[in-house]
């Protein structure tokens, strides 16, 4: 399934989803989301689809990490669905606004909120995309996980 441009609300919705304009903010966008979007049956997938379709409305200005473009390649990959893995992937990369690479001081900024918060729930990935956002000033990611609420200055 495509996550590009119109294409994503016309073929979900037929074209008939209206999204208002959801916040001026950047928001970071998790794996999940994307993953549940195109993947099949299950009760997030309806949400998911429709924060993709507001990311291609403009509704909805959105950023990533590289390790979200792994993570996918990496369950895809897990899944020998390896064509898929590269369409999602690039669809993705042409929908979101930012794409941020993982920097020597998000790293450190990881092991710190590591640290702190692994005993909570937090994984060290879920770490990266937290010190990669509070490094560039977003505090909204949009996942379907619920332990990023945990973190000082990420809200869910």
């Amino acid at each position: 399934m495509s996550l590009t441009g119109s294409r994503w609300s016309r073929r979900l919705f037929g074209g008939q989803l209206r999204v208002r304009q959801i916040t001026n903010e950047v928001v970071f966008l998790d794996a999940n989301v994307v993953m549940y979007a195109v993947g099949s049956e299950h009760p997030y997938r309806l949400p998911c689809q429709q924060v993709m379709t507001a990311i291609a409305n403009d509704a909805l200005k959105a950023a990533i990490d590289t390790e979200i473009v792994q993570e996918i390649l990496h369950r895809y990959g897990a899944l020998r669905r390896h064509t898929e893995a590269v369409a999602v992937a690039e669809d993705l990369l042409a929908l979101v606004h930012l794409v941020y690479p993982v920097t020597l001081r998000d790293i450190r900024r990881a092991l710190e909120l590591f640290a702190e918060y692994s005993a909570h729930g937090a994984q060290a990935r879920d770490t990266i995309h937290a010190a990669i956002m509070q490094n560039n000033g977003i505090r909204l990611i949009v996942s379907a996980d619920r332990h990023f609420d945990r973190i000082e200055g990420i809200e869910a």
